[in-house]
């Protein structure tokens, strides 16, 4: 079986280290070890508009700047096709036949979806695109045949509901559908990396996101001003590790090489660790660090989304010929869909041979009834 790998985010607005750390780094990883057949990263915009439904121009806008920064990020159309959701018809067409596998209250126990219906205060004017986005999604993963789903920890639930409906297609229809896997990212921290102001999510909506596009300045003063121990008030005054958002930040992004660069009196996060712990370490000067840490990360980003920049028709062109690739793998799935289901009606040779078959014995029946029997009248 081939190795294929699925995934996205939806066009609500630029990407932020979150998304980094928590998908984004770990697909260009993947894409860079040569181990997978085929890679599909998706630009959601039919999903995102299931909650912007009167704001298009929003969703619109952002196509480019997700773009610029899967390509900033180190994503190679020579060897992931980028591509836009709602280019691909047959998507649209696979969640109309998966809606018939699952139940209304199978979806309202997706702590996913109840989880954001509670953030977006949908509580009873809940739009049904968005309620049922987890069979959306279930059509983005099987479309591809999808063997490897990198997501964050938060996104669990949708992959076992994909996983639940490619079991109930296949036993129903026959193994057709291919049960997807999903890779979350490496450490704790990168899972659901918090916001700036310690809230236990980085999002746009809340404005506590440090953008992957955000120049030197605007990253030094977000990290100069992050939540820390509300508890350690001088330097030396122990401090608490735990719920700290700036050593949440350095489990996702430092490494040795960081401390032997800039903090070298200490050998490692741990050592850094263990003397805040014990007091005598100013918050400042682990700012200072995390902002170095960060800015080192960041730097080859922007450099390379201020190239792309330069050539937006190239970026279109990019996602233009992604789409053309997705569709085609997608439109071969859902043939094989509609095979499976036996509503491939004028593809079917044989159905037709046999319906002819039928209705050539059925005239030749009706013949022989009203044939008279020998010697009876005429």
């Amino acid at each position: 079986m081939a190795k294929i790998i699925l995934t996205g985010d939806r066009p609500t607005g630029r990407l932020h280290i979150g998304h980094y750390v928590g998908s984004l780094r770990r697909r260009v990883q993947l894409q860079n070890t040569g181990d997978f057949d085929e890679i599909y990263i998706m630009i959601a915009d039919a999903q995102a508009l299931t909650d912007n439904m009167e704001n298009p121009g929003k969703v619109r806008d952002n196509i480019v700047e997700v773009a610029l920064d899967y390509l900033a990020a180190g994503l190679d159309p020579a060897r992931s096709s980028l591509f836009i959701q709602s280019q691909i018809p047959e998507l649209t067409e696979l969640s109309f036949y998966y809606m018939n596998l699952v139940t209304v209250a199978r979806l309202q126990r997706n702590p996913t979806v109840k989880s954001e219906i509670q953030m977006r205060n949908f509580e009873n004017s809940i739009p049904v695109g968005f309620f049922t986005y987890p069979i959306s999604q279930a059509a983005d993963i099987t479309a591809f045949k999808a063997t490897t789903v990198p997501v964050g920890e938060d996104q669990e639930p949708m992959i076992e509901q994909t996983r639940e409906i490619v079991r109930k297609f296949n036993f129903v229809y026959g193994d057709t559908l291919v049960e997807p896997e999903i890779l979350l990212p490496e450490n704790e921290a990168s899972m659901r990396l918090p916001g700036t102001d310690g809230q236990a999510k980085m999002s746009k909506s809340l404005g506590n996101c440090i953008y992957l596009s955000d120049d030197a300045a605007t990253v030094k003063k977000k990290v100069m001003s992050m939540f820390t121990d509300p508890g350690h008030l001088q330097i030396s005054d122990p401090g608490k590790i735990e719920g700290n958002t700036v050593f949440t930040y350095l489990d996702a992004f430092s490494n040795k090489g960081h401390f032997e660069e800039y903090l070298p009196e200490y050998q490692d996060l741990e050592e850094l660790k263990a003397h805040y712990r014990r007091g005598g370490l100013g918050d400042v000067k682990v700012k200072k660090f995390l902002n170095n840490v960060l800015q080192e990360t960041l730097e080859p980003i922007r450099k390379r989304r201020a190239e792309y920049e330069k050539d937006i028709a190239y970026v279109y062109e990019v996602l233009r010929k992604g789409s053309e690739t997705a569709e085609n793998k997608a439109a071969g799935t859902l043939s094989e869909v509609r095979h499976a289901m036996r509503i491939d009606y004028f593809d079917d040779e044989e159905l037709i041979r046999s319906q002819q078959a039928y209705f050539n014995d059925r005239a030749a029946r009706e013949q022989e009834g009203r044939r008279p029997r020998r010697g009876g009248k005429r």
